[in-house]
């Protein structure tokens, strides 16, 4: 199982190689990353996605709070979060094909922001699930690259599970 860690840490040189340290050592992947500023001065927010069970998680959390820039760890895989990654697509695109895949993108309420004679980039923001299925849909055109940010998540103070509510949506309003 994939597990989503969200970690504060003092915001100071090395931290992050510490960290990637610490898992290298033991052996364990890190499968996305992603560090930034966090809402206090001087404080930086690693979200990472590893994979692995409860018990290996547990293990890490508690290796990771021996690290001395360490702040909190909280594994918020089973709690309602905002997640959200970012994607830059560059594909195949001529004069005849263009408009299609404009139209898709605009599907996925993604943006063109970039035009070439024989290709375009489009920038993708969303949940994870997101960027599989455009590059699902996009790859029949050529892909020429794909740059990805890693994926970033807040819990929700309200409590929402948005996972919940779209099965129970599925539920009550069936595709036919």
């Amino acid at each position: 199982m994939k597990h989503t860690l969200s970690v504060l840490v003092e915001d100071e040189a090395g931290v992050l190689s510490r960290i990637a340290g610490l898992f290298a050592r033991r052996g364990f992947n890190i499968e996305s990353l992603a560090v930034g500023p966090a809402e206090q001065l001087g404080i930086s927010r690693i979200t990472m996605v590893v994979p692995g069970d409860d018990r290996v998680i547990e293990q890490l959390t508690k290796q990771l709070y021996k690290l001395i820039n360490v702040i909190k760890v909280q594994d918020i895989t089973e709690t309602p979060c905002v997640e959200r990654e970012l994607m830059l697509l560059k594909v195949n695109a001529n004069s005849n094909n263009r408009p299609e895949i404009v139209e898709l993108a605009q599907i996925f309420r993604a943006r063109v922001v970039d035009v070439a004679e024989d290709s375009l980039i489009i920038e993708v923001v969303g949940d994870p699930g997101k960027m599989v299925a455009i590059v699902q849909v996009l790859a029949k055109f050529g892909i020429r690259e794909i740059s990805r940010t890693g994926k970033i998540a807040l819990t929700r103070e309200s409590g929402v599970n948005t996972e919940f509510l779209k099965s129970l949506e599925a539920k009550m309003f069936p595709i036919s």
